[in-house]
């Protein structure tokens, strides 16, 4: 029997916290198409949705930290917690279907890198939407501590706002320390 996962990361492009990944095995009554890239629904319709996909389907939630993607890298990092969430699936799967153009160093599993992956594949759909839902989840917490940066508008991507928060408040331990414009920061609050 064929066991297909799809994989798919959230929160690359973000300056601040760390970059989520999600790995789910649909269950064969799951509707699919209900199922999206995350990007195209509204919150509400992705919160609805992930709790629907969890509750048929296979799945984990896996993430890289800050501190690591500042070490190796956001690629990298993105790689690093999509081989987590892989690795900790209940159920080996046949084949793993990634977003994107590139895919983690695993050892004997099937993987394949599908560009747009999260608006062909209802797998990938799923686990794009339930790993931004985390995420989002996680950010607003951390706006609700860090006021001032509107993270929970914003969700930590280069908006004016955001950066023009930088200026007044400094970067914060959140922020990606190797990011543009973060990196031209010497100051660190908070």
């Amino acid at each position: 029997m064929k066991i297909i996962a799809g994989v798919d990361e959230v929160g690359r492009g973000s300056l601040i916290g760390p970059v989520y990944a999600a790995a789910v095995i649909l269950n064969k009554k799951i509707d699919k198409k209900l199922l999206k890239d995350s990007k195209t629904i509204s919150k509400t319709k992705r919160e609805l949705l992930s709790n629907y996909i969890k509750k048929n389907s296979i799945w984990v939630i896996s993430k890289a930290s800050v501190k690591e993607i500042d070490k190796i890298n956001i690629l990298q990092a993105s790689l690093l917690a999509m081989k987590r969430a892989i690795k900790k699936l209940k159920k080996k799967p046949t084949k793993i279907l990634i977003d994107g153009n590139k895919v983690p160093d695993l050892k004997n599993y099937n993987l394949k890198a599908i560009i747009k992956g999260d608006q062909k594949i209802p797998s990938v759909s799923a686990a794009s939407i339930i790993a931004k839902v985390a995420r989002d989840k996680f950010i607003t917490k951390l706006a609700k501590k860090n006021k001032g940066y509107n993270w929970d508008q914003n969700f930590g991507y280069g908006t004016k706002q955001h950066l023009k928060a930088i200026k007044k408040l400094g970067i914060s331990k959140h922020h990606r320390k190797t990011f543009s414009p973060i990196n031209n920061y010497k100051t660190h609050n908070i």
